[in-house]
């Protein structure tokens, strides 16, 4: 139980017909389908229970809440004992109390006595039942067989499981089964021998565990209790937030001593996990204090030279003096800045402003440039808005679910985990993806089809499922003549029809099977809501773009838009990736996605910033590190992003950076960048941020702090201080302000506020006049451009092919223990799990090469090489090889190459041609990052 959290016992029914009650005499009414205990519990009447929480389906095991109900026999529990009509019912007589005790006089005798020191006393439910009950003495004693001597299991880094305090509640259990979805636990054994087992008798590390946290938080004893708080002990207050790992946007109790962090609690009031965590969330937020973390700016005047501490008054000035030479030298627009997905929107506002309004020009580009810039761009085109269609419970609703280069269980694990328990209620699951994922099989779970097709084939792919929906007669005419442009609609159908779209043509280029496809295409169109769910295995291609419009063809063309279990939905990456786009942070568009060019919108923000604002699009990245290449760009502003690590063709990258007169590199850690930087500021954890995130279902929630600042000032003060710095005054007196000047200046924002987002929890852009409490269903009336624009989505080869020289094709995707360039989780125990990444190989292409499990390769592209070791696995089909990008020392992107989206420029991660070979040496350039690395630890 996490702190004041108040535990209804079952879940909430939702349902129109009420039924009315007495409970102690009182008079209730509640939804039909209630139980007793929840109604009693939503009275303020408290029926003592143990096997009960109310994020599980009830179970009455353990014989505590039993109550007594006029005209029933015997004593039903309550949690299983739905409600009726004038149903009278008793929850404290002498004869419950008397079997209670009776109860848990049985639990107690069994059961070590050592309160005083246990790490959950005063935070364990068996502790506070036995006060309760009013239990005096255990009449049995404590001699005989138990269960008290039992071993520990301290495997798993995070938490520690004794179960000689196990009460065998099965709360666990069934946390593990229908909240998370893994099914890792189960009871062995029956009467007296029962036990809580992860796997087969296996440890928790060993076992199919995910440490999701799901069990920690259902235990009612000290059973399952976080290494945290056996360390440090209990906490006093709380502070909810946000997390600051992926897309989902999890709400968190951060549960504090003071200023330090002894335990991160899943809040079951967060709009976007309902109370579930993932490993991440919950347990690795230790980076925030890590050793490694750098508190004070240092500067240097060349990047051999050693850093050196200075004051923040001291860092600004020369920031600033270096960013005014180079302009001075260069020009205007010789100078430009990286907005973060990791910061808050009013972080990510302010160093947009900076550079617009201080630095003159528009040269402002943030990391979402390298993974869901072909989301804001398809989308806009297709619907006029660039964001996901859906909140994430809308998935409860779906009936067909289609997930296509995406891995939700690992890269967004607690909306996986919904999407999993709406599969074991029967959904149907089409997985598209060259990789068989978890989701294609796991427990309980299974795709009805998986389209293994070749990287880079997704739009031929997706063209032949729309040739089968429209050859077939299976368009919904009705929404496409009410909601849609007509010419448009009859151009698009036309070209899908063609011969060259049908399956039977497709299947060579794809290697998918026609019958496949066709079946797909009669399901995705006929089974029901449909709703599609995809991530950068679509966006990070040099056709991303065109897949996104191809994805909301399909779902206009079905009809599967405007309502709850269908939808368009683009799984983010990062905590802020929507947000940093919403903020403006496209060297073309202002915050709300409004073009520079225009000049009423223009206007509008050169009256609120009192500045004159550059009508002309700016710089993207790509084109950032291009002209530094040539001479032209000269100073570069990296917040919160290491595209040292993380951008495609590394060596360009470094190129780029080595050419620039003045790198500032605002972050947590010296990361792989900040070896090229001459100016480092040090930035703040999510722990200290004030502010909020947004989350891929366009959801804005509050980030507050639960501890000061360790660098001794709030991230959006820098860029404050550095325009002003710069001849801009910039200033504001807190981060609630900055987020009412972009409500001001944001249609889409309208309506947000600090003080609404601490009344309501969380609301949904667009927030304004129109929706006062938020949208959860975009489109539900109309599109946002009007009629809704089919777009004609011509198949286009990446001109990135296997050859002889290159005969493998590389994809790279996540982990769930580690996130992004892992400058975070690296920093945690996490990497128990990952220590290493490491290259998938399907074990006929490993015996070509002579190479086994475990073995040393050298991983080669036309642009580079790097060495890692080998996994055979079955996962990955003949001719595809597959790694993660965790960790520097592997640089996987010194192999990917300048190859990108056409309309975007969002670089193809997914399809690079390459070679692998057997190895004993690490590559040159690993050799070169090692003396690096080595030099920075002397220093």
């Amino acid at each position: 139980m996490s702190q004041n959290d108040i535990d209804y016992g079952t879940p909430a029914r939702q349902s129109a017909t009420l039924v009315t009650l007495t409970i102690d005499g009182r008079r209730i009414t509640v939804p039909e389908g209630t139980s007793v205990m929840r109604a009693a519990a939503e009275a303020g009447i408290s029926v003592p229970k143990l096997c009960a929480t109310d994020h599980l389906e009830a179970y009455g095991s353990c014989r505590l809440c039993m109550v007594e109900i006029e005209g029933r026999r015997g004593t039903p529990a309550s949690c299983t004992t739905p409600v009726t009509p004038g149903m009278a019912v008793w929850t404290q007589t002498d004869r419950l109390a008397r079997l209670r005790r009776g109860v848990m006089e049985l639990y107690i005798s069994d059961h070590p006595l050592d309160c005083l020191t246990c790490p959950t006393n005063g935070d364990c439910e068996l502790q506070d039942m036995a006060g309760a009950v009013g239990l005096r003495q255990v009449r049995y004693g404590y001699e005989g067989e138990n269960h008290r001597a039992a071993a520990k299991d301290e495997s798993n880094p995070y938490f520690t499981f004794d179960p000689s305090k196990c009460i065998v509640c099965s709360r666990c259990v069934r946390a593990c089964g229908e909240v998370q979805g893994t099914f890792a636990l189960t009871i062995d054994g029956r009467g007296f021998d029962s036990k809580v087992s992860p796997g087969a008798l296996e440890s928790f590390m060993d076992s199919e565990c995910v440490s999701c946290g799901a069990c920690v938080q259902a235990c009612p004893t000290a059973t399952l209790t976080e290494k945290s708080i056996i360390q440090n002990g209990q906490s006093e207050h709380s502070v909810v937030t946000t997390c600051a790992y992926c897309g989902v946007g999890c709400s968190f109790k951060a549960e504090m001593q003071g200023t330090t962090v002894v335990r991160m609690t899943p809040w079951k009031d967060g709009g976007a996990n309902e109370g579930h965590s993932c490993v991440k969330g919950r347990f690795a937020w230790g980076y925030a204090t890590h050793q490694d973390r750098r508190t004070q700016p240092m500067i240097r005047k060349i990047t051999s030279d050693p850093w050196r501490v200075v004051s923040w008054d001291e860092a600004i000035a020369y920031a600033a003096q270096r960013l005014k030479a180079v302009q001075e030298k260069h020009g205007r627009g010789s100078i430009g800045g990286i907005t973060s997905s990791r910061t808050t929107n009013e972080e990510v506002y302010v160093v947009q402003k900076m550079i617009r309004a201080a630095f003159g020009n528009n040269n402002v580009d943030t990391c979402a440039r390298v993974c869901h810039s072909p989301t804001g761009y398809g989308l806009k085109q297709a619907f006029g808005t660039s964001a996901g269609t859906q909140d994430f419970r809308s998935v409860d609703q779906a009936d067909i679910i289609l997930v296509i280069g995406a891995n939700p269980t690992d890269g967004h694990p607690v909306f996986g985990s919904r999407m999993k328990k709406r599969i074991r209620q029967g959904a149907k699951l089409i997985v598209v993806d060259p990789r068989r994922i978890d989701l294609v099989r796991s427990p309980h779970v299974e795709a009805a089809h998986h389209l293994q097709l070749r990287p880079g084939t997704n739009v031929a792919v997706l063209n032949a499922l729309a040739h089968v929906i429209v050859t077939e007669g299976l368009v919904n005419d009705a929404f496409v003549a009410e909601r849609c442009d007509p010419a448009e609609f009859a151009q698009w159908a036309a070209f899908v029809a063609e011969p060259r779209n049908s399956p039977e043509a497709i299947a060579e280029p794809s290697g998918v099977p026609a019958e496949d496809l066709r079946a797909v295409a009669r399901l995705y169109a006929t089974g029901g809501n449909a709703a599609i769910y995809y991530g950068l295995g679509v966006t990070e291609h040099s056709q991303g773009s065109t897949s996104v419009m191809a994805m909301a063809n399909l779902a206009m063309a079905t009809g599967n838009i405007g309502r709850p279990g269908v939808g368009v939905n683009p799984l983010r990456g990062q905590n802020n990736v929507q947000g940093s786009c919403d903020m403006g942070s496209f060297p073309h568009e202002l915050t709300g996605y409004r073009d520079v060019a225009d000049d009423t919108v223009r206007h509008q923000f050169e009256a609120v910033w009192n500045a004159t604002l550059d009508p002309v699009p700016g710089l993207r990245i790509p084109n950032m590190f291009d002209e530094a290449v040539h001479g032209a760009f000269k100073g570069l502003y990296v917040q919160g992003e290491d595209i040292a690590q993380s951008d495609p063709n590394t060596q360009h990258v470094h190129a780029a950076l080595q050419a620039m007169e003045c790198v500032i590199v605002q972050d947590l850690f010296l990361n792989e960048t900040a070896a090229f930087a001459h100016v480092f500021l040090p930035g703040t954890s999510f722990l200290e941020k004030d502010g909020t995130f947004t989350n891929a279902e366009r959801r804005i929630n509050r980030v507050r702090p639960a501890m000061p600042p360790k660098t001794g000032k709030h991230e959006w003060q820098i860029p404050c201080e550095l325009a002003s710095a710069m001849g801009y005054p910039m200033h504001y007196d807190s981060a609630s302000e900055i987020m009412d000047e972009i409500a001001a200046l944001t249609p889409t924002f309208q309506g947000v506020s600090f003080a609404k987002l601490d009344r309501v929890g969380s609301v949904q852009w667009p927030c304004n006049e129109a929706a006062p409490e938020g949208t959860p269903i975009m489109h539900a009336d109309g599109f946002m451009r009007g009629k809704g624009q089919f777009v004609v989505t011509e198949y286009v080869p990446t001109p990135e092919q296997a050859s002889r020289f290159y005969p493998l094709i590389l994809t790279t995707g996540r982990i769930l223990s580690h996130y992004n360039v892992g400058a975070q989780t690296r920093r945690t125990a996490n990497v128990a799990w990952h220590p290493e990444d490491r290259l998938e190989i399907h074990a006929h292409d490993a015996e070509q090469r002579g190479i086994r499990d475990g073995d040393l390769i050298s991983l080669a592209s036309r642009v580079g090489a790097t060495t890692l070791r080998a996994q055979i696995s079955d996962r990955v089909p003949q001719g595809v090889v597959y790694t993660t990008f965790h960790h520097p020392v592997t640089g996987a992107n010194v192999v990917t190459t300048e190859n990108a989206d056409w309309a975007t420029q969002c670089p193809e991660y997914k399809v690079t041609a390459v070679q692998v070979t057997r190895s004993n040496q690490p590559a040159d350039w690993q050799r070169r990052h090692a003396a690096v690395i080595d030099a920075a630890a002397a220093e």
